[in-house]
């Protein structure tokens, strides 16, 4: 009979070689390499106003776009290539495109809508047309 000793952590390293190598740079760069802008909306009393978040992001990469209805934002935060010989022991910072859509409510004066990024900050002012705009019709199920 053969006896080895019994190393109880024997299976946690195991384990945890496992995991570095599952997370390592080339893998998580692939994996978490989308760009979510936090978005913040609010109803002033002549406008819907949105802020988007975008840190880094040059007004030249973001569209902003308004097509049946519909306010589409597309851009991309892109990742700088020029690091002099320095070691990052943790980066947070998420490059990559992005796209948020949003459904406008019908009393939004499409022609004059109004896009900033001031600041890291993208703002977009969405006027509130006179009156109603249009109303609710229900639609009989035959």
């Amino acid at each position: 009979m053969l006896l080895t000793r019994f190393d109880p952590f024997k299976e946690l390293r195991t384990l945890e070689e496992r995991m570095r190598g599952a997370f390592s740079p080339d893998v998580t760069k692939d994996m978490f390499s989308s760009f979510k802008p936090s978005v913040n909306t609010r109803e002033g009393e002549f406008a819907y106003h949105i802020d988007v978040d975008l840190p880094g992001v040059k007004k030249e990469d973001i569209s902003v776009k308004v097509e049946n209805g519909v306010l589409t934002l597309k851009g991309e935060r892109k990742e700088k290539k020029e690091v002099k010989k320095e070691e990052y022991y943790q980066c947070e910072s998420s490059f990559g495109s992005f796209t948020r859509s949003f459904t406008l409510p019908s009393n939004v004066d499409a022609e004059n809508i109004h896009a900033e990024n001031k600041d890291g900050v993208l703002e977009i002012t969405l006027p509130k047309k006179e009156g109603k705009g249009e109303s609710a019709k229900q639609i009989k199920v035959k």
